[in-house]
């Protein structure tokens, strides 16, 4: 990934606000709490024809002892490592403060452009105050101030930025990679399935629920093939959700389910299947998004022989007519299959993506609907000719046929199960619809 630009300072100096102006959508949750960001979050903006990523980070705190600010200082220092320019954001509203300082003196090691942004100069007077973050003494270059709420300034600040970038970027090197998200409730392990994953921590993981508040995008490679894995914020039920932060972040979990590819939807193996989750698997199956279950913690269920059948069916027979959707089980803490959980993510992705030839289609299906033809209506049969899968991004398959209008969904169910049987379908919706011919 190249032309970097990391974000970074003490908490509430509006460091989201500036990322979500740069990258012209709102991906940042954005609130007067300090605190609200904790991990590194990616977005990708562009500028005078040069294309470029940014990186969020939680406020830079010292001498704190809440439980998330030593984590959050670790994750602000790999953000500074990772980017190839570096923007100090200040307060043009609170001026210079003890925290700026501190936080200049990790700077002063990094060998970066470091750009002072003098944030919430909304007026004259308050640019004038930008003069006093010159003591700073972290950067050769001047103090430029802006007001990210309105966008004022951010265009001079950008102008000089891109002249530290040699090539041009891409426009979005995501845009075509396969998207694979994990969602669940609070606390199932998501951000630490992640983190065991790549190998190092990508998210913050604490014991207390709610840990992840922005949706956490990251690329992973497997067998040559990237893909983009987001960890997001746990989902729990509306009328628990009070503060507006976490409902934020469950707005932003919602939407990483309607823009990935595939969902895993992690369950703790301590309390099963629950309404919850089954939201989660509908509104995946909805958005005709690839789906599959990661029973996670699996080390501390007391088991025999018989007892991962057993709770596999059971979560089979609450699943009811989605029993393709296929289920693993995890233990992150011990790294027990959680490769092969990516793994048969991959395996829904190729599901989802794959293309059967109309001949082969024909051949098979055919020869299954000549073994159980459509039940007559009021005397009429019906007769399908011919089928062919449509060029969408999920499977979706037309059949011609002469009454399309008196085919019934069980006999809509028995063609779903025959495609399913003759071609791998396992983790994918599968959408059939019937035209006149």
């Amino acid at each position: 990934m190249a032309n970097i630009v990391a974000i970074v300072g003490r908490p509430n100096v509006g460091k989201s606000t500036l990322f979500n102006r740069l990258v012209e959508e709102r991906k940042a949750i954005e609130d007067n709490m300090s605190g609200v960001t904790r991990d590194r979050h990616y977005g990708h903006a562009q500028w005078a024809g040069k294309f470029f990523s940014v990186i969020d980070t939680g406020g830079y705190v010292t001498g704190s002892e809440d439980m998330y600010e030593a984590e959050i200082r670790k994750q602000v220092k790999l953000a500074i490592e990772e980017a190839d320019v570096i923007l100090f954001i200040v307060d043009c509203h609170t001026g210079l403060t003890d925290l700026d300082s501190e936080f200049a003196k990790e700077l002063r090691s990094s060998k970066k452009p470091i750009y002072v942004v003098a944030n919430k100069a909304d007026n004259q007077e308050k640019s004038f105050a930008m003069h006093e973050f010159y003591a700073l003494g972290v950067s050769d270059f001047e103090v430029y101030p802006v007001a990210s709420a309105s966008g004022s300034g951010t265009g001079e600040l950008l102008d000089a930025v891109i002249t530290h970038f040699e090539d041009e970027g891409i426009e979005d090197p995501d845009a075509d990679t396969p998207k694979i998200s994990i969602l669940g409730r609070p606390n199932a392990g998501k951000s630490s399935f992640l983190n065991a994953l790549i190998g190092k921590d990508r998210s913050i993981v604490t014991d207390e629920a709610g840990t992840t508040r922005d949706s956490i995008h990251t690329r992973y490679q497997l067998y040559g093939q990237d893909f983009i894995i987001t960890d997001t914020a746990g989902i729990r039920k509306k009328s628990k959700v009070t503060e507006d932060v976490e409902f934020y972040s469950v707005m932003r979990s919602l939407r990483t389910l309607e823009e990935s590819d595939v969902v895993i939807v992690m369950v703790d193996a301590t309390r099963g299947l629950e309404a919850q989750d089954m939201n989660l698997i509908s509104l995946a199956i909805k958005n005709n998004k690839g789906v599959m279950i990661m029973v996670n913690k699996w080390d501390l269920i007391e088991k025999d022989h018989k007892t991962m059948g057993k709770i596999k069916d059971d979560m089979l027979e609450k699943l009811g007519e989605n029993k393709w959707i296929p289920i693993i089980f995890t233990s992150v803490v011990e790294k027990q299959r959680i490769f092969q959980a990516i793994e048969l993510a991959v395996k829904v992705y190729e599901n989802k993506t794959r293309r059967i030839p109309t001949s082969k289609l024909n051949d098979v299906m055919l020869a299954e609907i000549e073994r159980y033809p459509p039940p007559a209506w009021k005397g009429k049969y019906i007769k399908i000719k011919y089928s062919t899968q449509l060029p969408t991004k999920n499977p979706v398959f037309a059949f011609f046929c002469n009454l399309p209008q008196y085919i019934k969904s069980p006999y809509t169910r028995y063609l779903e199960n025959r495609l399913r049987e003759n071609f791998d379908f396992e983790g994918v919706p599968v959408k059939i619809i019937y035209k006149n011919k």
